[in-house]
């Protein structure tokens, strides 16, 4: 006997429905949408665009530590009781963001299930890349974190097709990401050119084969 397969939650479909709480907000390229210390009171799903989430230490030292895109939630640390935002969001290309009070988004856990498993997973993934983030961190070189960094853009590993055309993103951000200089996010930038991982033509190519460099010991 055939097993039923359940249809993915309809999360868009869902939020139409939502009418109290909810705020649909449109932002340019390269706009803050909330600072590191400002006060925590609200979740944001990504309806499409892409942001990119950073620290600064007391320090000084500022690091990007995700890029975010369309289907993700952040500002989720509310939830656990945390007032102050950790990170700032800063969007990376036109972006359209849905808001969700606090207040408003505890009510739609308690009283919709069925959203809250798919909020519930969706966060289990994103907690998965962290420790992943983490792992690249602790035992990769530079050059094997870049690599990572640009498949994960690319969506390689995804169940649906790869996107192999990075948007524009700055050396300095990839540089960022995976915790090293401009200089060396060039070196190696240069070296995957010339052995064709990857390719420029206005745009950024990235082709299968430079999952070799991750997979390389």
């Amino acid at each position: 006997m055939a097993t039923k397969r359940t249809a993915p939650f309809n999360f868009q479909g869902f939020l139409e429905k939502v009418s109290s709480g909810k705020t649909v907000l449109t932002f340019p390229k390269r706009k803050m949408i909330f600072s590191q210390g400002d006060a925590a009171d609200a979740v944001f799903y990504i309806q499409s665009g892409k942001v990119k989430l950073t620290v600064v230490s007391q320090q000084g030292k500022e690091a990007v530590i995700a890029i975010l895109e369309r289907g993700a939630f952040f500002g989720e640390s509310c939830l656990a009781g945390q007032n102050i935002c950790p990170a700032t969001v800063t969007t990376v290309e036109d972006s359209s963001i849905v808001r969700i009070d606090k207040d408003a988004m505890v009510r739609l856990l308690h009283d919709e299930p069925t959203f809250a498993e798919f909020f519930m997973s969706v966060l289990l993934v994103h907690n998965i890349r962290i420790q992943e983030d983490l792992v690249d961190q602790l035992f990769n070189s530079s050059e094997k974190r870049l690599a990572r960094v640009l498949l994960l853009l690319a969506h390689f590993g995804k169940e649906s097709k790869p996107e192999t055309v990075i948007p524009k993103i700055s050396q300095e951000t990839l540089a960022e990401m995976i915790g090293t200089t401009r200089s060396r996010v060039s070196f190696f930038m240069n070296k995957f050119r010339k052995l064709g991982f990857v390719e420029y033509n206005g745009e950024l190519h990235v082709h299968s084969s430079l999952l070799s460099v991750v997979l390389h010991d």
